[in-house]
């Protein structure tokens, strides 16, 4: 059995009808106790008001893993001649002010990849939140090797209190209450509590700066206290009194180097150095970040292969970067409904006083980055498309995210071109099959006398029933908008 019939396969066991109850992602909430997932899940069966979730974003917790574990490459890649130049076509004239990278998976046994401008190295933004995530989990793994529930139990049973290294961030979360039904859609603030899978949900899902700071702090501890983390308020007061922000920041820093070296990546294509708020950045001395689009290309290809710290880990980050929320950017376009979409995105923009111009969102004259990573699988029943993508881009005066929407829906037909033939025989073998399967279904005895039977006016049995319409109520999903936009701002 090679690869691609492995996977499918596995989809078979885990593929759930969207109206069910507890068949998404979102019906983690009992195993992780991120309350998030709980708030979610009960929109979708309409027991509270809320987001009605696209297809892509209804897949259960056990079809969400890494999907090249069966495969053992390492990242050497030639690009594909055929992809670059479809790439160049797409960006036209910007195509200088892009660096994209793209791993097409979709036959895992015979990978296609294909970069431009792939080489650069720029600040990636809220990207580098990956970086804290793949730190942590390298910490978790060092501490705890052999023991998945140690693990678990530090994630949903660690509880932290928001202090000030949450000042300052304007990005919104839910905070959900499943006794008492209390909801809230706001910014952190100290005093807010939550697990520790919570906080990176928070980081990772809503890219909330202060969250990502809260997670920073506590890889710090978790490095230094080791085992005995999570570690009583007054042992960690009394850390921060007996050190400073120079000594803080060589232990944060050796962890998110030391976990890019460990995992294979070259840690001079990819560097978080700093926290994510202000009194972060003041209280732990930090350096420089960048990334790079093929070297982000690099650490999804390790999560999807189980290869990032270990497969727990891998599986915990691909989890923990499925969007069950609003998309936006590059993960926005419609194209993409149907199909997982595990992202992560970075904007930093910055306006200058120039005549006649409006400084919008995205929409920077003087700076106008914006990045974004992504894994796109599906559909669920068949994963027709499976691909890795990261886009780098600072073109300015031009709508980024609206820029990143319609590059991510080229890339697609673009793959789905590329695959074109063997879809079409993929999908006419499954008809013939299907078709096969009914003929062969006997029709089922019966027994004279029965009573349970009523013949019709054909001397057939009469149908005991006839299948309406689909009344689910959810109706066409939302097509996600960009937001109204503010000055400027990082992201």
């Amino acid at each position: 059995m090679n690869i691609r019939a492995k996977a499918l396969a596995l989809l078979a066991g885990f593929v759930i009808s969207t109206g069910a109850a507890l068949a998404y992602p979102i019906d983690a909430y009992d195993e992780t106790g991120i309350r998030r997932l709980n708030y979610y899940q009960r929109a979708q069966t309409g027991e509270v008001r809320g987001r009605k979730l696209s297809p892509g974003a209804l897949l259960s917790t056990a079809y969400v893993e890494p999907r090249l574990r069966d495969t053992d490459y390492g990242f050497e890649f030639e690009s594909d001649e055929t992809y670059v130049r479809q790439l160049k076509s797409f960006l036209g004239a910007d195509a200088a002010r892009y660096g994209v990278a793209v791993l097409d998976v979709t036959d895992p046994e015979n990978p296609i990849y294909a970069d431009l401008n792939g080489g650069i190295r720029e600040n990636v933004g809220s990207v580098g939140k990956m970086m804290v995530g793949l730190a942590f989990f390298q910490a978790l793994a060092d501490i705890y090797p052999d023991d998945i529930a140690a693990r678990e139990r530090v994630l949903k049973d660690t509880w932290i209190v928001a202090d000030d290294f949450v000042n300052y961030d304007h990005h919104e979360v839910v905070f959900w209450d499943p006794e008492t039904m209390d909801f809230a859609f706001r910014q952190v603030r100290p005093g807010d509590s939550g697990s520790l899978y919570e906080w990176l949900d928070w980081m990772l899902s809503a890219s909330n700066n202060g969250a990502a700071s809260t997670v920073e702090k506590q890889l710090i501890l978790l490095k230094h206290f080791g085992a005995e983390y999570p570690v009583s308020a007054e042992r960690e007061a009394a850390f921060f009194a007996e050190t400073g922000p120079k000594s803080r920041g060589e232990i944060f820093l050796d962890a998110m180097n030391g976990a890019v070296i460990r995992n294979g990546l070259d840690p001079d294509l990819l560097r978080q150095g700093s926290f994510f708020t202000r009194t972060g950045k003041q209280k732990v001395a930090g350096t420089s970040s960048y990334g790079n689009p093929r070297e982000l290309v690099h650490l999804l290809m390790l999560i999807e292969q189980g290869r990032m710290v270990d497969t727990w880990s891998s599986t915990e980050m691909k989890r923990l970067l499925y969007m069950t929320q609003k998309r936006i950017r590059y993960a926005s376009h419609p194209a993409l409904l149907d199909y997982a979409v595990y992202f992560k995105s970075g904007s930093l923009y910055s306006c200058q006083p120039e005549p006649d111009f409006v400084c919008k969102k995205y929409q920077g004259n003087k700076r106008n980055q914006l990045a974004s990573v992504a894994i796109v699988e599906g559909p669920e029943e068949t994963l027709d498309v499976h691909y890795l993508v990261a886009v780098s881009s600072n073109v300015l005066y031009k709508n980024s995210a609206v820029a990143h929407q319609t590059l991510a829906m080229r890339i697609h037909r673009m793959i789905e071109a590329r695959h074109a033939e063997r879809l079409a025989q993929r999908k006419a073998e499954r008809a013939a099959a299907k078709q096969a399967a009914e003929a062969v279904v006997p029709n089922p005895p019966v027994l004279e006398g029965d009573p349970a039977i009523v013949d019709g006016p054909d001397g057939l049995p009469e149908p005991e029933g006839v299948d309406g319409p689909d009344e689910s109520g959810q109706g066409e999903p939302e097509v996600p908008q960009i937001p109204s936009p503010p000055t400027l701002g990082t992201d």
